[in-house]
């Protein structure tokens, strides 16, 4: 079965990073020269995708995979924690997200992304450590955020609530 996953998913990398992205990307005149071209991040993301999937493909022929891979095997996986309690934690993940993608038109794309972080801190069960979980929540995406906006100059949206009210 993982074999068969492996492939798939390297095939379907494979098919964006080949076909589907054109083999030259035009650089517009506003990008420095410094900066990656337009069809850098694609790429990466393909090329990280078909690593994966050749790697899922090795760790396959694994008897300790194999092993935990068995659906007999899936409580040993997941420990003590009840089959009910980890779908729930699924859907609030899903709804985490949703409202994610809803509060960046509104709150701006870094508030939402601190927000997000918290939320699937609380979701992993590592909001037990408090300080270091707010700390790493804001911290991270403000790292992320500076750096991609002053090194790669990337625009993010700001929100329409903080353009309503000038910041």
């Amino acid at each position: 079965m993982g074999i068969t996953r492996g492939l798939v998913i390297t095939a379907l990398f494979g098919i964006v990073l080949f076909l589907l992205i054109p083999a030259y990307v035009p650089r517009p005149r506003f990008i420095p020269g410094f900066a990656p071209p337009p069809d850098m991040w694609p790429r990466t993301v393909s090329m990280l995708g078909m690593a994966l999937g050749i790697l899922l493909v090795g760790l396959s022929f694994s008897r300790k995979t194999e092993a935990i891979a068995d659906p007999e095997n899936a409580s040993a996986i997941r420990g003590d924690t009840p089959l009910a309690t980890l779908l729930t934690r699924f859907g609030w993940t899903i709804l985490a997200f949703a409202l994610f993608i809803g509060s960046v038109m509104l709150l701006g794309f870094l508030l939402s992304s601190i927000l997000l972080l918290m939320a699937m801190l609380l979701l992993t069960g590592y909001w037990r450590h408090k300080v270091v979980a707010a700390a790493v929540a804001v911290a991270l995406p403000l790292v992320l955020y500076l750096f991609f906006s002053s090194a790669l100059n990337t625009r993010f949206p700001v929100g329409s609530l903080f353009r309503a009210i000038g910041i």
